[in-house]
């Protein structure tokens, strides 16, 4: 019979061991094992792909300085961890709700009665546990659990922030290089546009040349100066977004001079990718975790259908002198429970069961969703790699070809065979060959940068939230 009440008590905390969650069934990645593999594609081998990191990519040292100084003090990142903390915070509240709250209070009080019965005082310590919820259907550990794999989904994001912090960097300082070599070319053709103004002046002013000659130079060189004036902008509008991402001022010898100095220092990911690696991506796990804490919910709210028993208990001593305070007479000690539960609620409580299935169902879209946004990022980043090489080696064979037009059609104009029209034509067909080669060239180092970027590089998926 002693053991009586150990028993019923024990009993319940047997129980809260219980989950009314379902569990967690992943699909199979909605996508191909394999990459798409064509004439648009390039072939790419069984083997299992490393985890990346920037650095073994981005091998300019200028660059990885300032995407270390990006890490370091851009806004953006420090908003993404300090929501992390947040989350990670809030896995710490939730789990103490599992656990007994203890409580400590203690009294005293002094009376003088005046001459009818003298001077009096009481004193009172009272300490135990002032609440506990037994957990028997694991609506406080469900909760629990979603709470951390929403944290965890909190720490993909921040990741997923980081990913983007870099690969925007990189593509602004890339850009930065490609509008020094717009600027060039803009400046070499208003050079050259002003000659052409002050010979065709010439002519005209010794009867050889008519005055439309003049006027279409004159349109020549004022298209080249806008251009200038419009690359000047876009170089300053780049030095500024560099400056946003890395958070603070940047050392103006830390930007490259030209295109030229980016392409080698921005390497091509290794060959060998499956599709699995998707899974490796931030937002895929992100999604992954919100998924879990979606099936957490549903065992939060199945537990809502059924009774909520709780326990207080309570120890102390009490005296009306301090000194006899601990004496053995002055404990007490006391202990309750209670239970309550709903018996018509009008269907709330399993219309919010539904409501956490439904959630669910939509968490599981989504991560297959992002499954598949990532396989098409990944794909089509690949299509351009295979055949971005041939549209270079094209735009650089068209640029040598409207260069040596220009020069034939200047030769036969200044000898009287074409007119000035023919070479004004082939001056306008060179300068847009050479801002499409380098529009070329920078779209060889995005694509890069897109495929570090879509594979989820530089991203850990072990950690967790604590």
């Amino acid at each position: 019979m002693k053991r009586a009440p150990f028993l019923m008590i024990a009993a319940p905390l047997m129980l809260a061991g219980c989950s009314l969650a379902p569990k967690t069934a992943l699909p199979p990645p909605p996508v191909p094992q394999g990459w798409p593999v064509g004439d648009a594609y390039l072939i790419e081998s069984e083997a299992a792909l490393p985890i990346l990191s920037y650095k073994q990519l981005f091998t300019d040292a200028r660059l990885q300085s300032l995407v270390e100084q990006a890490l370091a003090n851009n806004r953006d990142l420090r908003t993404a961890y300090a929501n992390l903390a947040a989350a990670r915070a809030q896995v710490r509240v939730s789990r103490a709700a599992q656990f007994p709250a203890i409580g400590v209070s203690a009294s005293g009080d002094y009376a003088d009665r005046g001459g009818s019965g003298g001077a009096g005082s009481s004193f009172a310590l009272q300490g135990g546990v002032t609440a506990f919820e037994l957990d028997l259907f694991g609506r406080l550990a469900n909760a629990n659990a979603a709470d951390r794999d929403r944290a965890l989904a909190t720490e993909a994001a921040s990741r997923t922030v980081r990913l983007s912090l870099i690969a925007d960097l990189a593509n602004a300082w890339a850009a930065y290089g490609a509008d020094r070599d717009l600027l060039a070319i803009a400046q070499e053709t208003a050079t050259n546009a002003r000659e052409n103004v002050r010979l065709t002046k010439a002519r005209l002013d010794g009867g050889v040349a008519p005055r439309t000659d003049l006027r279409q130079a004159e349109q020549i060189l004022a298209t080249a100066e806008d251009a200038i004036a419009q690359q000047q902008t876009a170089i300053a509008q780049d030095e500024n977004l560099i400056r946003l991402l890395v958070g603070g001022d940047v050392d103006p010898a830390l930007f490259p001079a030209s295109l030229a100095e980016v392409t080698p220092a921005v390497a091509a990911p290794p060959a060998g990718m499956r599709s699995e690696i998707l899974l490796r991506r931030p937002d895929v796990i992100q999604a992954e975790y919100l998924l879990r804490a979606a099936n957490a919910d549903i065992g939060v709210a199945r537990a809502r259908l059924f009774p909520t028993i709780s326990l207080t208990g309570l120890l102390g001593f009490a005296s009306d002198a301090l000194s006899s305070l601990f004496d053995k007479g002055s404990f007490a000690w006391s202990a309750g429970g209670n239970a309550s539960a709903s018996i018509f609620d009008f269907g709330g409580r399993r219309a919010g069961v539904a409501v956490s299935e439904a959630q669910r169902d939509a968490a599981l879209a989504s991560y297959e969703g992002a499954i598949q946004t990532a396989f098409r990022e990944v794909a089509d980043a690949l299509a351009v790699q295979g055949t971005i090489a041939e549209r270079v080696r094209a735009a650089a064979a068209n640029t040598e070809a409207a260069a040596d037009t220009a020069r034939l059609s200047d030769a036969r104009y200044k000898g009287g065979v074409d007119s000035f029209l023919a070479s004004l034509d082939a001056q306008r067909s060179l300068y847009a060959a050479r801002r499409s080669e380098i529009a070329t060239g920078l779209l060889l180092v995005q694509t890069r940068i897109a495929l570090f970027s879509a594979l989820g590089g530089d991203s850990s998926a072990g950690s967790a939230a604590r």
